[in-house]
């Protein structure tokens, strides 16, 4: 690989070492990395003890979780929008060759899938479905370019890739394979395997008028369960958004995404050093607004949940801020004012000068704001956006009655 990093030395460094790691046959639960070893005891505790959450906020019994997957199937299905770009079809077959050949860089593992069609494109690279030609297994693959140009992306698919070899639940996406590179010296790309997935949430919501309050609850209960998981294993998501929620038709979510994700070494929340371009703004707790308070926790994660449940109800976005100003008073628009002290507990002195000077707003009822909405899911929404964390529930103390 040619040319450095500045200071990213290290980070290539890591890679390299982490790729020459691996065995050939990849292996999820083979885990024996220093790097890891803070942190894998407590997940691997979590995941042997099969933490789930149940509507009433306790632990579930395997019965119970086929109860709520029978559920999940008389849900009424729901509608995931049609992928039109890129689709192959088995006439094309010179088309289909071409796409395989731009899609794999000199990856000899490649010869074992074929690449369907390409159903994702971003700053990160690109994401296709494929098969698995020795199984016929239908996976994506996610395809990561110049991973090595930027040290904090490095860092960040570095961070995801070692968290969900690890977290491993029903709702959270699944990786299956890691490609290895030919030259383990000296390689640009990386090849990612998941579980394939047929749509995310953001689409779910904009293709789907007619979602029930059942609805509304299953998926709530997936995503409650998984944060109560990796909340347990003191992993922190900080990304949360609809499209880091993969769904399918028969309403099946996963989370996805932990590139931003932070792990917490002890009980001691971690302190804040964020800034305005990472997480979307829109689902961003008010303490990571401006770095308001010195500590973060797991309630940073509710809020986002309470901001996607919010945009469940209505079909939008509960609050479009531009700039971090102006989300803090699309915030308080709703909330109110934070009480006195609320703010006194800010460290951030800009923040608190700013809140102090605000003009004093009342908080607008959540009946009014959702008027359509059950009752019980108002309650709800009051508490997972309370302003302030320490008034909002864990994931494992919601309960839906």
């Amino acid at each position: 690989m040619g040319g450095g990093v500045g200071g990213g030395g290290a980070i290539v460094d890591g890679f390299r070492r982490w790729f020459q790691r691996r065995s050939s046959r990849f292996n999820h639960n083979n885990n024996n990395n220093n790097d890891n070893n803070k942190y894998t005891e407590k997940i691997q505790n979590t995941r042997n003890d099969q933490v789930l959450l149940s509507d009433d906020g306790v632990d579930s019994t395997s019965e119970e979780v086929g109860q709520h997957q029978e559920d999940r199937v008389r849900l009424k299905l729901i509608k995931v929008p049609k992928r039109t770009n890129h689709r192959l079809t088995s006439m094309d077959s010179h088309r289909k060759s071409m796409l395989d050949k731009e899609f794999f860089t000199e990856y000899g593992e490649a010869t074992q899938y074929e690449i369907q069609e390409v159903v994702g494109k971003g700053s990160y690279g690109v994401v296709a479905s494929a098969v698995n030609t020795h199984t016929g297994e239908r996976v994506a693959i996610k395809k990561i370019n110049d991973v090595f140009e930027n040290v904090s992306d490095a860092t960040r698919i570095l961070r995801e890739i070692k968290l969900l070899r690890l977290l491993r639940h029903p709702d959270i996406v699944q990786i299956k394979h890691i490609m290895l590179p030919p030259s383990r010296r000296e390689f640009k790309d990386i090849y990612v395997v998941f579980e394939l997935m047929e749509s995310d949430l953001h689409q779910v919501i904009k293709a789907n008028d007619d979602l029930t309050p059942e609805h509304y609850q299953f998926f709530l209960y997936q995503l409650l369960r998984a944060l109560k998981y990796i909340h347990t294993a003191n992993v922190f998501h900080r990304d949360l958004k609809p499209k880091n929620i993969l769904a399918n038709a028969d309403c099946k979510l996963k989370i996805c995404d932990f590139g931003l994700a932070r792990v917490s070494f002890n009980d001691t929340p971690s302190t804040i050093f964020w800034t305005d371009y990472v997480a979307t703004r829109w689902y961003r707790a008010p303490e990571l607004c401006g770095c308001f308070f010195s500590k973060y926790t797991p309630a940073i994660d509710i809020w986002s949940i309470g901001c996607i449940f919010a945009e469940m109800l209505t079909g939008k976005p509960l609050f479009p801020g531009k700039n971090v100003v102006q989300q803090l008073d699309l915030m308080t628009d709703l909330l109110g004012t934070p009480s006195y002290e609320s703010i006194a507990r800010i460290r951030n002195e800009k923040a608190k000068r700013y809140l102090n000077n605000m003009r004093k707003k009342s908080p607008i009822p959540f009946s009014q704001k959702f008027p359509n909405a059950d009752p019980l899911a108002v309650r709800l929404l009051e508490r997972l956006l309370a302003f302030d964390p320490k008034n909002r529930p864990s994931a494992e103390e919601i309960r839906f009655s």
